[in-house]
């Protein structure tokens, strides 16, 4: 029986729906598309601030000097993040899950992740459970930030389901022994999570 839900947060709780604010600047500094994605997520420096090895503060400063941004660095940064969503409609479905079962973020994430979700998202409230890589100082897909959870919730691994837009996440989460849905864009998170017998109190009452 599941007891927890588990979900990733870039990529799923908060999606990036348009790209254009990035292209924008990609084309401003001569850049090739997607390469803005790289330099802050997958750079040296971007992989050291999500295990906690430098800030997020220590990231974006690097960023700056890295493209010569001078001035304009702050103009970047909310250009970058522009085009995020955050699912107004999963969020309403995981408070309806809450006290039945517990919820939790497994994220790949700076230092930044509790001030954006307390303070800029303000959904922090709906989850038991927030674990963030820099925090943890380390990244998924190995399996210790998934066993971290499970024993923050003080649960055996069939009895949480996690949710992750990256293949290789899932297939580690599997790994430890969770259900998992791999979400894409299309994808039916309550449809999905109600095959594994999930469901919001109000919906098992009807």
């Amino acid at each position: 029986m599941i007891k927890a839900t588990i979900f990733d947060v870039g990529g799923v709780l908060v999606r990036t729906i348009d790209h254009s604010f990035r292209r924008h600047w990609e084309q401003e500094l001569g850049l090739e598309e997607g390469e803005s994605e790289e330099i802050v997520f997958n750079s040296d420096m971007g992989l050291k601030a999500q295990t906690g090895e430098i800030t997020d503060i220590e990231l974006w400063s690097w960023v700056g000097r890295r493209l010569n941004l001078g001035d304009q660095l702050e103009s970047f940064r909310a250009g970058f993040w522009a085009g995020d969503q955050l699912d107004q409609d999963l969020i309403s479905f995981i408070r309806s899950l809450r006290p039945s079962y517990q919820t939790a973020i497994i994220s790949n994430a700076t230092d930044g992740l509790r001030e954006s979700l307390n303070h800029k998202f303000r959904i922090a409230d709906a989850f038991d459970v927030i674990i963030g890589s820099a925090e943890a100082k380390v990244m998924k897909p190995d399996h210790a930030i998934y066993q971290l959870a499970l024993h923050r919730l003080d649960l055996q691994p069939d009895e949480t389901v996690f949710i992750d837009d990256f293949a290789h996440n899932i297939a580690a989460a599997k790994q430890v022994g969770m259900a998992t849905i791999h979400f894409t864009s299309d994808i039916n998170v309550p449809a999905e999570l109600a095959k594994l017998g999930v469901h919001p109190l109000n919906a098992r009452e009807e």
